[in-house]
């Protein structure tokens, strides 16, 4: 195959995949604490057998994440909590721990605090928060102590990535770390009340759609011309035949 085309090929699914993120973030415009994705292209050579020389090819085998934050609005809730700042709430999940900065959380029937999907919220210690049966009111302060009719009964923890480019998308608003998640070295300030909305920017995510549709159809019509030059070469050969 011709190093340009197989050039261009690399780059068009690069393209796909970039489209692919694209269109993940504009449908969780409104997900709370959805981080934005991107996709970064690395270029590597590689070395044909034969004749051929080497082909330098650029790839779209990186999936970035965004950390910049969320706009916090307020919504009163008891147990809605947003992070001013650094870090992630800490989940248990039955795949594993998995960091969020979705805090939108409720009491289950045994106390325990719990997200939508019913994944335990852990404290300082890896432990699940839990609020004694019967509290009427229930505090939660900016370093993420939990009082209970005025008695502190537990401390949401804060965690991160031991790398921060490490992380990776899981399902919904949760991370995965490759190498690893530990109490965050500068915590933000937990909002009691407060959820953080995605990240986002919808015009920005709409103006790459139109910067990467554009370039795939530029690329596509290269490989239209090139399947027609060969086309056109092959015919040639066969009548001197």
């Amino acid at each position: 195959m011709d190093n340009t085309v197989y050039t261009t090929l690399t780059r068009q699914s690069g393209l796909m995949d970039q489209m692919e993120a694209i269109a993940n973030n504009i449908a969780n415009l409104s997900t709370t604490g959805f981080r934005r994705e991107g996709v970064m292209f690395s270029e590597y050579v590689q070395r044909l057998d034969g004749a051929e020389p080497s082909l330098s090819m650029a790839t779209a085998n990186i999936r970035a994440i965004d950390l910049s934050p969320g706009a916090l609005n307020r919504t009163g809730g008891r147990y809605d909590l947003a992070i001013e700042g650094a870090g992630f709430f800490l989940l248990d999940t039955p795949d594993g721990q998995r960091l969020t900065r979705a805090g939108s959380f409720t009491p289950n029937a045994d106390g325990v605090i719990v997200d939508a999907a019913g994944n335990a919220l852990l404290d300082t210690g890896g432990t699940p928060v839990t609020v004694p049966p019967g509290a009427q009111s229930v505090a939660i302060g900016a370093d993420g102590t939990l009082s209970a009719d005025g008695a502190p009964v537990a401390q949401v923890g804060l965690y991160e990535p031991v790398d921060a480019n490490d992380l990776s998308h899981r399902s919904g608003t949760g991370f995965s770390a490759r190498n690893g998640i530990r109490p965050a070295t500068d915590p933000g300030r937990i909002r009691q009340g407060y959820l953080e909305d995605s990240n986002v920017n919808p015009i920005t995510e709409v103006a790459r759609m139109v910067d990467v549709q554009r370039a795939y159809e530029m690329g596509q019509s290269f490989l239209d011309n090139e399947d027609q030059r060969i086309r056109g070469a092959i015919q040639t050969l066969g009548k001197q035949e």
